[in-house]
């Protein structure tokens, strides 16, 4: 069976090394199998086959991984089809300090 990638580049997933404890709990429950065992750690070993479910990262008791729940990949499907080239079809970002130039963690993102 072909591995499926659904666009490049564009998946949430994000993992703090400092943070894993190489539990494995993130091996056993990924669908995917976006993530394997690099020594007694956890490594990202096929990013772009994540599919954003979010079970590596809701359970994990450690929090190494983070990733925002279906709004990477579906957002940019989404507005492919629709030609949009605006970042998403629904979701609102703010801004903690509008007018100014956002940094990294200054901005949220609601999604409907």
């Amino acid at each position: 069976m072909a591995e499926l990638i659904y666009l490049k580049n564009v998946v949430t997933l994000q993992l703090d090394p400092e943070k894993c404890t190489g539990c494995g709990t993130c091996l056993e429950v990924c669908p995917r199998q976006v993530l394997n065992l690099n020594g007694k750690k956890v490594r990202i070993a096929n990013r772009d086959a994540c599919i954003e479910c979010g079970a590596c990262a809701l359970n994990c008791s450690f929090e190494p991984l983070s990733v925002e729940v279906g709004v990477g990949c579906a957002a940019a499907v989404i507005n492919a089809a629709l030609g949009r080239t605006d970042d998403s079809c629904c979701c609102v970002i703010e801004t903690k300090k509008p007018g100014s130039a956002a940094e990294p963690g200054d901005q949220k993102t609601s999604c409907c």
